[in-house]
């Protein structure tokens, strides 16, 4: 029964003894252990928003860069996500590597990339992904299946290999207030770090209970 599963954390452990000061480095650390380690998707992340009627939405997308800026996905402007961003540009992030048994949680706000720097990286993805960007209407009701691979095809047909980027389509910068890591404890005694950006630009540290 789903109330018998029962997992043991016990890997590792998370003090403020060995935890960096900043956030960005240490969701960095994190990150490059994430793409070190048996994680099927470990850039992949939850990105949570809301719409008008203040419902939650989420979904996971892929990161595609991080720096102490913050941290950047590319989407469909015409989508539902970001509909929701116009509206409200709040948003949460969960990552969770579950090898390492971490996970981190981001709050913060969005705002569009430059344009220069979605056709940079849209020119750098493979052709049929470059293609898949102009075929998907996203979030939009469709008749079948059949038809996405037609238009698949047509869009194939008309560009050859020099596809440009879509109006509709680019990144978003995810700027942080805070960031929470989380590595999995014995007997749900997990630890927990949460960092709070204050106005001057300084972090504050504190450990929450689990």
């Amino acid at each position: 029964m789903l109330r018998d599963i029962r997992k043991q954390y016990e890997i590792a452990s998370l003090n403020e003894s060995v935890a960096e000061k900043s956030p960005v480095i240490q969701f960095r650390k994190w990150l490059d252990d994430a793409l070190k380690s048996a994680e099927m998707e470990p850039t992949a992340m939850i990105v949570s928003t809301v719409d008008e009627q203040l419902q939650p939405h989420s979904r996971v997308v892929l990161l595609k860069e991080f720096d102490e800026n913050g941290l950047v996905f590319y989407t469909n402007y015409e989508s539902n996500k970001a509909q929701q961003l116009a509206g409200n540009n709040r948003v949460a992030v969960l990552f969770f590597w579950e090898s390492l048994e971490r996970q981190v949680r981001i709050a913060g706000k969005v705002e569009k990339v430059p344009e220069h720097v979605s056709v940079d990286y849209f020119n750098s993805r493979p052709l049929d992904s470059r293609i898949g960007a102009y075929t998907s209407p996203q979030s939009k009701v469709i008749e079948s299946k059949e038809f996405l691979e037609n238009r698949f095809d047509e869009i194939k047909q008309t560009f050859g290999e020099n596809v440009p980027k879509p109006m509709h389509w680019g990144g978003y910068l995810i700027q942080p207030d805070t960031f929470e890591f989380w590595q999995g404890r014995p007997n749900r005694l997990h630890d927990r770090l949460f960092y709070t950006k204050l106005e001057n630009g300084i972090w504050k540290t504190e450990r929450l209970a689990p």
